[in-house]
């Protein structure tokens, strides 16, 4: 009994399943600094492994699907998982070896990022691998977390320069995911839309523009909301204190490489309590 009440107040296990970023910006590395950060557990489950810096890309290698799957059941068979993200997933067999393990391990609490487009707005996925991810994974999201180029490939169409959020936040959850959290940093203006879409507790946050290139916003978003799940709020409440939680390491960001880009200080709670 004693040994059951320590395991019941243990923090709850939060999943990632996502790229290595060996710069230590974005994807899994993001990821478990965004889950330590909001006390749960975090797990990985690697999809891909990249060769970056603050430069840029040199080398992806993909490890074999049995290997993914592995990975992912280990960690149900040991862990009490709360919630699950998804980032980086390279091709269609990677997607349906994800889809086929989340619905083996009855997966409620799933947040997809689904990462499509480059910053300099080329496309990482075929066709087939967008299908997968529209008809295998989206239907499973609990929360969707797309920005706007996202949104197009996802919904096969362009949103146009002053796009019309709401009508494309509801055209994605007539996808299949429960919640859509739109964001709005590949727009216009001097502010930042994001747009949260439940269908009862719909909501849109307005933030100033920053004038920085920043790594890693949208696995760290992901994933702060992951936590935020892990940890018993709603999906808008989850999407609220997530976007806050960005918005505070966007405010202490630095650039530790040669590269222009910046990454998120994952511990600026701590250095805003110091001031």
């Amino acid at each position: 009994m004693k040994q059951q009440t320590q395991r019941n107040e243990l923090p709850p296990a939060v999943l990632s399943i996502a790229g290595s970023d060996s710069g230590g910006g974005a994807g899994i590395q993001a990821d478990l600094k965004t889950f330590a950060a909001h006390g749960v557990h975090g797990l990985t489950a690697i999809a891909a492994l990249t060769a970056q810096n603050t430069r840029g890309v040199t080398a992806i290698h993909v490890p074999p699907t049995e290997f993914l799957a592995a990975q992912i059941d280990a960690l149900f068979d040991d862990f009490r998982i709360e919630a699950v993200k998804i980032g980086m997933l390279a091709d269609a067999s990677v997607i349906e070896t994800v889809h086929e393990r989340l619905i083996a391990h009855d997966v409620k609490n799933l947040v997809l990022d689904p990462v499509m487009v480059a910053t300099s707005g080329a496309r990482l996925l075929r066709d087939d691998a967008v299908h997968a991810l529209r008809t295998k994974l989206v239907p499973l999201a609990r929360v969707l977390t797309p920005n706007l180029p996202e949104a197009e490939v996802l919904l096969g169409h362009e949103l146009g320069k002053d796009a019309d959020m709401p009508k494309a936040a509801q055209e994605l959850r007539d996808l299949g995911a429960a919640c859509v959290l739109l964001k709005g940093g590949h727009g216009h203006g001097d502010l930042v839309t994001d747009l949260c879409l439940d269908g009862e507790a719909d909501f849109r946050i307005e933030h100033p523009r920053l004038p920085l290139e920043a790594h890693g916003t949208g696995c760290t978003l992901s994933a702060a909301i992951a936590s935020a799940l892990a940890l018993g709020q709603t999906a808008p409440n989850a999407c609220r204190s997530a976007i806050a939680y960005v918005q505070g390491a966007l405010r202490h960001a630095y650039a530790p490489g040669q590269g222009t880009v910046s990454v998120l200080a994952h511990d600026w709670q701590w250095r805003e309590c110091g001031q």
